[in-house]
């Protein structure tokens, strides 16, 4: 850092010595020496570079905060809200059907389901091949998550059963049953799931078919899932209906306590586990709005800094304009519009690298916003907007001048 600073400070200060050290003094006294006039067009790319710069950081961001949106607010196929779950059930042993019964018994609770096998990053996974029965040693095996559920599951998430039946605990043969996604019947080209069979080290009897939903993160397509009746003890899902969640949390703490007294519960909530599958997208996102920041001040001390010294240069033609008559209107545009078409210029540079950029990132997202006009015609309206207030100042200053003071010495 101490090194960068270093070497920006030369670099930076190399242009303005080289330059004022080549003036002849007797020029500079005699007032012959052009203020600049023949680097405008280093000064007018410069000021188109750092707005190119601001604006890819503004669209990028715009990008960025939709595809977060989207993400949060997306259709998972199942309910992610007010399901609280709870972690390290699997100490309570063969309590933790109890356990759920009783909490299942709360006014604040409307399910409850024992899985450790839940749609975000961090839970259980269980791949496995399966085929349509006695297919094994002639088809190519379909990749499939196997997940361990219980009864209540399905209920539990919301998750919308298009075909058949869910689990039921009475019914013994449902040990040997099975249900899937409509992916993996798909994949296994069963066009009437129910009745039939498939298997990997056991065969199963397909007795519902569940609408596809996000297992995982949705940068991934969703993939192929069977789930099996059972008991995976370690995390505790609870559906919650009351409008207080502290009262809920509370009313669960205190069974827990008649279960396991010496040890304190650990929860989380589903959705805020579906959020932070996503947190290096909100990093990159406040990175990116940190940078727009910075860039466009930077910006602006740049194009407020030119517009005074270009104004401070055609101070005795802006006079001069006055004394024919010029209204305040007219010179205030004489003075902004340069830097209004500098400022566009900078848009339509800098708007197919934004495309080009945010259109390759956002296809890491197999579920994605689509990237719309309004997300560069917004951040071109407000570089102008910025541009227009930074310049507005000296203009109008310019435009309220008295020419006696510029033209006293013609």
């Amino acid at each position: 850092m101490i090194g960068s600073a270093f070497v920006v400070g030369i670099l930076a200060g190399l242009y303005p010595s080289f330059y004022l050290s080549s003036f002849s003094p007797a020029q500079v006294l005699k007032g012959n020496v052009s203020r600049g006039s023949k680097s405008s067009g280093t000064r007018s790319t410069l000021v188109v570079f750092q707005f190119t710069i601001s604006i890819i950081l503004i669209i990028g961001t715009f990008v960025i905060y939709r595809q977060m949106n989207f993400m949060l607010d997306a259709k998972l196929g199942y309910e992610k809200d007010q399901v609280l779950l709870i972690h390290g059930t699997n100490t309570l042993g063969d309590k933790v059907k109890t356990f759920k019964e009783e909490l299942k018994g709360l006014m604040q609770v409307e399910n409850v389901s024992i899985s450790d096998y839940l749609p975000v990053s961090g839970t259980k996974r269980n791949g496995n091949g399966f085929y349509n029965e006695g297919r094994n040693k002639i088809d190519k095996s379909v990749s499939t998550q196997r997940w361990v559920i219980d009864a209540d599951y399905i209920k539990t998430l919301g998750i919308k059963i298009v075909d058949g039946r869910d689990f039921n605990e009475d019914m013994v043969s449902d040990t040997s049953s099975i249900i899937i996604n409509q992916a993996l019947a798909k994949e296994l080209g069963l066009k009437d799931p129910i009745g039939k069979r498939i298997m990997n080290r056991k065969v199963y009897n397909v007795i519902g078919v569940v609408e596809d939903f996000h297992d995982q993160s949705l940068h991934d397509q969703i993939t192929p899932l069977a789930m099996v009746a059972g008991i995976s003890p370690s995390i505790v899902s609870v559906k919650v209906h009351a409008a207080d969640m502290q009262e809920a949390i509370g009313a669960i703490t205190e069974v827990w306590k008649k279960f396991s007294a010496h040890q304190a519960i650990r929860y989380s909530f589903l959705d805020e586990r579906y959020a932070a599958m996503y947190a290096g997208v909100l990093r990159l996102a406040r990175i990116f709005t940190t940078f727009a920041i910075l860039a466009i001040v930077v910006a602006c001390l740049g194009l407020f800094a030119l517009s005074s010294f270009m104004i401070e240069q055609r101070a005795k033609e802006v006079s001069i304009r006055l004394v024919l008559g010029a209204s305040l209107k007219s010179i205030f545009n004489l003075l902004t519009l340069n830097f209004v078409k500098l400022v566009l210029i900078a848009f339509v540079i800098a708007s197919p690298v934004a495309w080009y950029m945010m259109n390759t990132w956002i296809e890491e997202f197999d579920f994605r916003t689509e990237i719309g006009l309004e997300v560069f015609i917004i951040p071109g309206v407000v570089a102008v907007l910025i541009a227009l207030v930074t310049v507005s100042y000296q203009s109008v200053r310019a435009a309220l001048i008295k020419p006696v003071n510029s033209l006293r010495s013609e």
